[in-house]
């Protein structure tokens, strides 16, 4: 015991001369904060992917709340006017003043969207910094990971161009100590168009399953060219795309024959799919499924409906209202709302109804959920039942992002508060807008015979019938009335064309609000929408209005003013 004792003595004494050694080294008080890597484990290939897959992390837009997921369903469609926050007044008030057009700059939401994005530009520049010390990265590695990492910071920083306008640009050589004394700057589309450029020259263009891809970049940048009013030079892009692109799995780029199968879980990574988002379930976060849109389902469905909860998204009057047709073709002058759609509002479900016999687009009923016309495999829509407050928000409920009747636990995440975790992906670009803004640059500079192919031919697609909305019976569920355009008689005549087919194809889908301010038409527009609109939902809607000069952008967050100062970035006007 005695000789055990004096070896363990001389043990320890020995270890603490060793610790006081170490102690007097400047490197033993250098220590990783929790749950960091070292470089020599972050600058190999593994690491470097790894912070790569981070990146991709952000697209989803986890890191603040429901307002930066990437499909904008606040910031893009409710804005836009293609629908209203939905539920009642007493849930999620932040987004009432949203859907005024009376957000101010103390927004918690608009906060955690600017620091959500540049979370992403941060997480791209890691990666680029990673690699320029990459240890075992070959030079093909490491062109396709830079071009991944540049794309998606490309992305990010368009995404705060459209919606502030105003913001810092720093790439990977800007040290973080340094990120704060950025100046904000509106001409940020060199460094976007750097971005896109890079990814285009160095991806391939199969590149996997849920990874972008050269000719995401390629179409990316058509989207910057267009949103400068460089038509010519989009065109150029959108041709290459158009006539070559494929997706990151190997699929030509192709309008699918069934609209519907766009927005069906079962049929994700398509060939319409150019920028995704992709999305899991029961991976121990729901974060990982669409939490995004975790609100956005018909209210208090029980099991014979899907999610359960809550009644938010809900499509506006004037949405529905914009799938009427005459002679099968949109009415382009607005006049839809001087025949609108029937509907249930104010009716109780046990009410006698009878839907809408007049022609419409069949897009209507794979777009808006409304009251007798078959929902998703749920059976009818049962109307007032399914809406939380009708004289609040409208008697239409959300459908082109809800699951299938059948998909519970094997499509969806089921292991939180709500069944509403779905797990379809959610396209940044799909093909039919890329034909459309084609179209669109067509119009400006080039072809409007090229533009109206390519209008009819996402107009061709809708037409399908058999892929239409039926009831149980197999019969239409509506009056389906649809035909493609003749001729585009004039310039004029065709820019409404193409802008209007943007609203009925790419209803809901965050595109609407940044369309309507860069064509330069918010104004008018949405004061026409709010006038018609809070005819029927008063308490809503009344007094409301949109004010050219200011809502064109969203206020910075006064938040992030504070921490920068005025002078480095300045709010944006009138607010």
């Amino acid at each position: 015991m005695k000789t055990f004792f004096k070896l363990r003595t001389t043990t320890i004494l020995a270890s603490m001369l060793l610790i006081l050694g170490v102690s007097c080294n400047d490197e033993f008080l250098e220590v990783l904060p929790t749950d960091s890597l070292a470089d020599a484990q972050v600058n190999t290939k593994d690491g470097i992917e790894g912070l790569l897959i981070g990146t991709y992390a952000a697209v989803n837009g986890v890191f603040g709340n429901r307002f930066e997921g990437p499909n904008h369903w606040v910031t893009g469609s409710i804005m836009g006017g293609e629908a209203n926050k939905g539920t009642d007044a007493g849930d999620y008030g932040a987004i009432n003043p949203v859907q005024r057009y009376e957000v101010d700059p103390t927004s918690g939401d608009l906060n955690n969207l600017w620091r959500g994005r540049f979370e992403g530009v941060s997480r791209a520049n890691a990666v680029l910094s990673a690699l320029a010390n990459a240890t075992d990265v070959t030079a093909e590695d490491a062109a396709r990971i830079a071009g991944e990492a540049r794309l998606l910071r490309g992305h990010f920083y368009f995404d705060l161009k459209k919606h502030f306008n105003n913001i810092p640009v720093f790439d990977e050589t800007v040290a973080a100590v340094d990120v704060p004394l950025v100046v904000a700057t509106t001409d940020v589309w060199p460094q976007i168009e750097a971005d896109f450029q890079f990814a285009f020259d160095n991806l391939p263009g199969e590149n996997g399953a849920g990874r972008v891809n050269k000719w995401a970049a390629g179409a990316y940048m058509g989207k910057a060219k267009l949103f400068q009013g460089q038509f010519s030079e989009a065109i150029t892009w959108f041709d290459d795309v158009i006539a070559n692109g494929t997706t990151s799995n190997g699929l030509t780029y192709q309008l699918l024959d069934d609209y519907s199968s766009i927005f069906d879980a079962e049929n994700d990574q398509h060939a319409e799919s150019v920028f995704d988002v992709e999305s899991a379930n029961n991976t121990g976060s729901v974060q990982n499924a669409n939490a995004f849109d975790d609100l956005n389902y018909p209210y208090n469905t029980g099991e014979d409906g899907p999610g359960n909860c809550c009644g938010f998204f809900q499509p506006s009057f004037e949405l529905a209202n914009s799938f009427r047709t005459s002679g099968g073709l949109p009415l382009l002058d607005r006049s839809y709302n001087a025949d609108p759609i029937e509907n249930d509002f104010g009716l109780e479900s046990s009410d006698p109804f009878t839907p809408d016999a007049g022609p419409v687009d069949p897009r209507l009923d794979h777009s808006v959920g409304r009251r007798d016309i078959p929902y998703l495999g749920w059976g009818p829509h049962p109307g007032k039942d399914w809406i939380r407050s009708q004289p609040y928000a409208g008697p239409y409920s959300p459908k082109k992002f809800v699951y299938r009747e059948g998909q519970d636990n094997s499509f969806t995440d089921g292991s939180s508060w709500t069944r509403g975790y779905a797990t379809m992906n959610y396209n940044i670009i799909r093909f039919a807008d890329v034909l459309l803004m084609a179209a669109e640059a067509e119009v400006e500079a080039g072809s409007l015979t090229k533009a109206l192919d390519y209008v009819n031919q996402v107009r061709r697609r809708a037409a399908n019938a058999e892929f239409w909305v039926k009831t149980e019976g197999g019969a239409d569920a509506a009056n389906y009335v649809i035909s493609e355009y003749t001729s585009f008689p004039d310039q004029n005549f065709a820019r409404d064309a193409v802008r209007f087919e943007r609203k009925l194809e790419l209803s809901g889908e965050g595109h609407r609000f940044f369309d309507l301010v860069r064509w330069g038409i918010a104004a008018e527009e949405l004061n026409a929408y709010l006038a018609y609109e809070s005819t029927l939902l008063v308490t809503k809607f009344g007094g409301a209005s949109f004010t050219a000069g200011k809502n064109e952008y969203y206020p910075i967050p006064q938040v992030q003013i504070d921490i920068q100062g005025p002078e480095i970035l300045p709010q944006n006007p009138n607010y």
